[in-house]
């Protein structure tokens, strides 16, 4: 056989490859078992498809040597020549003939057993047709790099131990559940019991004890001999989540993934997991891939977050993900949070979602008091401060008290832009149409999208005039004012910025825990999930930021981080505070959030979805043009949508093509078109002539399904 060199599928979605052709395969179909799709034992197979991480593809064949014959299988990875060279894949079907005459062998297995169990590969599949991504790159994602490059799995005597909390200290007993912590788990304790395949929806103000409900599940499912898989938006919640896993359920019992372990650490818990050493998975959104063995339970925390949204291909969203693993290996899932995204509410609405309710506190404690702080009159009055009188106020008197506060604000740096006062020019970065960022500590300025850094200008580059300004505020300028306002203050800051080293998230939160800090300022990596009992002031700096983006999801992202940030106050025995500052205070994100009122904002917001008829009640796709080239740009995105409207049916909407809201990011110009229908499937048929297409007329072309943001 010739090595395949380089064709792809173009009407459809995917290809598999025989002595260097390909034949058209039906996009979703399911991996072959065997010749025109009957059983194959492994012992009689003598073909295999091999998945590749190659663009849009999905399969390739090649023939089972005699000496393989027997020991191959489904969901192994297998070394196969490709083109000059070699290639690690896995197996997804075994067949006794193939089509072709000529077809080259597998080199070596890579794998004793298979690495890859049979619900994951049965999902590699769902999620290329989804996401418009190859199989082998759906594959791709499901494995740490190492095994991607081929490594193996490492033997119990070879880990790296990922360090666990109270790992000698004995179980702690489980509480006494709330009447409504029991009927929740009364109800996902039936599905568990009873093997039955049920996405739960538990919707629960701060504070309500969901992570309780979540436990006593996730013991349930040990009890049954199940596995259970957590999922958590960020990585500053994971050591915490920890703890409270280890100390009910035995740290041997528990395996954490996420990007920050070393990259043996990684493997190594991988390998626990998949040689069934680990029973409870913690993780952030690649965990939803972990290879358990007897899938029982899944669970996401705080189901609204956008960090659920991966931003390379695969594109694929982790609760989505989640509920069709599970659908797949029969198991429950259970969707956390206080401010359920308008997705999964609505399923819950439809009866597609079973909706659990956590409506009061633990203990009957009152949410916190919200006072709304109008940006606009101080400004009227002339004033500059990043902290307003009334929130400089509260501070002083929590600190007087010996209580903590958070404040929030998202955005880092010291100065969000630099501006020239003569002639009004901007400091932007030259690969991306960015504003960059002051950062007072190294007096640089800095590209958060492509980390372009150069020195602050003394004189305006474009005039020569002195009359370079510091305009809006980041983290760091907040830390500075509270510094110089709280002189004996303990004040940290949590950003991107501060937490580049490894165990510095655990470092800073467990000072904080311990009270030896007063006032943490951060930005998301703050505002969810943390418990701290003795914090009982919460500042938002400015609520406006995500409003002024031009993306439909801008209030119901608002509303969530105010609500959530809102939550960390008044969770021991004393009473909690929130001061929220804006310059929209009638906005109805910041209206409802300071009712601590979902419903309320739930109504509006899908009333306004429904009228412009976007998610959740429509399925859209953003699809991405960029080169580096302006005029190429254009014309390629222009092609794309022209290839778009040629297909009448199914009924979609085309937009487009515009240029996209951060126009030149990285050296690239970008143009957008996004296409809406009123299903899913409509929306991948309308997709179908364009789904493998990765370039159009020299440009790169990018498919977002259910894209987080259309900018």
């Amino acid at each position: 056989m010739e090595s395949p060199e380089g064709g792809r599928a173009s009407a459809s979605g995917s290809a598999k490859f025989h002595a260097g052709k390909f034949e058209r395969g039906p996009g979703n179909a399911p991996p072959r078992s065997g010749a025109n799709g009957t059983a194959c034992r492994p012992s009689e197979a003598r073909y295999a498809d091999v998945a590749l991480d190659l663009p849009g593809m999905d399969a390739l064949s090649y023939q089972v040597p005699s000496a393989l014959e027997g020991h191959a299988a489904v969901g192994q990875r297998v070394q196969v020549p490709l083109r000059n060279g070699t290639a690690v894949g896995c197996i997804i079907g075994l067949a006794q003939t193939t089509a072709f005459p000529r077809v080259k062998p597998i080199q070596r297995l890579l794998d004793d057993q298979p690495v890859l169990t049979p619900d994951l590969i049965q999902l590699s599949g769902w999620m290329a047709r989804t996401y418009c991504a190859g199989r082998g790159e759906a594959l791709a994602a499901m494995l740490p790099g190492p095994l991607r490059r081929g490594r193996p799995l490492l033997a119990a005597a070879e880990g790296e131990v990922v360090p666990t909390i109270g790992t000698a200290e004995p179980l702690a007993p489980p509480p006494t559940l709330t009447a409504q912590q029991a009927a929740a788990d009364a109800k996902i304790r039936e599905a568990l019991t009873q093997r039955r395949h049920e996405v739960f929806l538990l919707h629960g103000v701060t504070s309500s004890g969901k992570t309780e409900v979540y436990l006593q599940a996730i013991q349930q499912a040990l009890a049954q001999g199940l596995d259970s898989i957590v999922l958590v938006p960020e990585i500053a919640l994971t050591p915490q989540t920890i703890e409270r896993f280890t100390h009910r359920c035995g740290a041997a019992q528990v395996a954490v993934l996420h990007s920050r372990l070393r990259e043996r650490q990684r493997l190594s818990e991988w390998s626990r997991i998949a040689q069934g050493r680990a029973h409870v998975v913690i993780g952030a959104r690649s965990a939803v891939f972990a290879p358990t063995r007897h899938l029982g339970l899944i669970v996401v925390d705080e189901e609204q977050e956008n960090t659920y949204k991966q931003e390379e291909t695969p594109r694929y969203h982790a609760r989505d993900t989640a509920v069709e693993r599970a659908r797949v290996a029969g198991a429950v899932v259970v969707l956390g949070g206080a401010t359920p995204s308008l997705e999964a509410y609505t399923r819950a609405q439809a009866g597609r979602y079973t909706l659990l309710t956590l409506t009061e506190r633990i203990d009957r404690q009152p949410l916190p008091a919200v006072e709304v702080v109008d940006l606009r009159r101080l400004a009227g009055r002339g004033a500059r401060a990043v902290v307003s009188p009334q929130l400089e106020t509260a501070l002083g008197r929590t600190l007087a008290d010996h209580q903590q506060a958070i404040l929030f604000l998202n955005r880092r740096g010291f100065a969000t832009f630099i501006q020239c006062r003569g002639c009004g020019v901007v400091a932007r970065c030259p690969a991306c149409q960015v504003a960059l960022t002051f950062h007072q500590a190294t007096g640089q300025l800095l590209c958060h999208h492509c980390r372009h850094r150069e020195p602050a200008p003394d004189l305006c580059p474009a005039c020569h005039s002195q009359y370079v300004r510091f305009r809006g505020a980041g983290t760091q300028r907040v830390e500075s004012e509270l510094a110089r306002r709280f002189p004996t203050a303990r004040i940290a800051r949590m950003d991107t910025d501060t937490m580049r080293p490894r165990a510095s998230h655990e470092a800073v939160l467990s000072r904080f825990r311990r009270h030896e800090l007063d006032i943490l300022i951060g930005t998301q990596m703050v505002a969810k999930g943390h418990d701290f009992p003795q914090v009982t002031m919460i500042g938002i700096i400015n609520a406006d930021t995500a409003l002024h983006l031009p993306d439909f999801r801008a209030a119901e992202r608002t509303f969530d981080l105010l609500t959530q940030v809102a939550g960390r106050a008044g969770r021991g025995t004393m009473p909690g505070r929130v001061i929220i500052q804006t310059a929209l205070p009638d906005h109805p994100a910041i209206v409802y959030a300071s009712r601590h009122d979902y419903d309320g904002f739930y109504r509006e917001e899908l009333g306004h979805r429904k009228a412009l008829h976007l998610p959740p009640v429509a399925a859209m796709a953003r699809l991405t043009v960029r080169a580096t080239r302006e005029d190429r740009a254009k014309t390629s995105a222009e092609t794309l949508a022209a290839q778009l409207q040629r297909t009448r049916k199914p009924t979609a909407m085309i937009l487009g093509p515009s240029p996209a809201h951060l126009y030149r990011l990285r050296g690239y110009y970008r143009w957008h078109v996004i296409v809406t229908a009123k299903t899913l499937d409509a929306l991948l048929a309308r997709l179908a002539p364009v789904r493998a297409q990765r370039r159009v007329g020299g440009a790169q072309v990018t498919i977002d399904v259910d894209p987080w943001s259309p900018w």
